[in-house]
């Protein structure tokens, strides 16, 4: 596997740099998983706190497992979508944010959107992580 691992990133010069995402990404063929929407909700439930960061942290953590359950890692992902109930929060919070990110997907960056929305299924959380990986064949 490449250091950018199986799937090909594109990133054209004519757009905007990309900073924590790519532009566009080129699945390697393989089988496609779609993981659940994933919270800040930890094994027993609850929501592992209050805040944007620490339910990110706990969200991140639940991707990866998923991942890991479907026989996949990190570097399998091809596309995230983030709902966040205030993309504020989100935009300050950014420092914190890329941090958890790279502990648990390291460098891998796939193609991502970030959506305000006015609620979650869960009213208290503030996050939740949309994905689709392909596990190469």
């Amino acid at each position: 596997m490449s250091p950018g691992g199986p799937h090909r990133k594109i990133n054209p010069p004519t757009l905007p740099p990309p900073v924590g995402f790519s532009h566009a990404v080129v699945a390697s063929p393989g089988s496609t998983v779609y993981l659940g929407g994933k919270a800040g909700h930890r094994a027993d439930g609850v929501l592992a706190g209050e805040g944007l960061v620490e339910q990110f942290d706990q969200a991140c953590a639940n991707v990866v497992e998923a991942l890991r359950a479907a026989g996949g890692g990190p570097d399998h992902l091809v596309s995230m979508n983030i709902f966040v109930t205030d993309a504020e929060t989100y935009r300050s919070s950014l420092g914190p944010l890329g941090e958890i990110y790279r502990r648990h997907f390291g460098r891998h960056y796939p193609a991502l959107a970030l959506f305000e929305v006015t609620g979650l299924f869960d009213p208290a959380a503030r996050i939740e992580l949309s994905c689709v990986a392909v596990l190469p064949s």
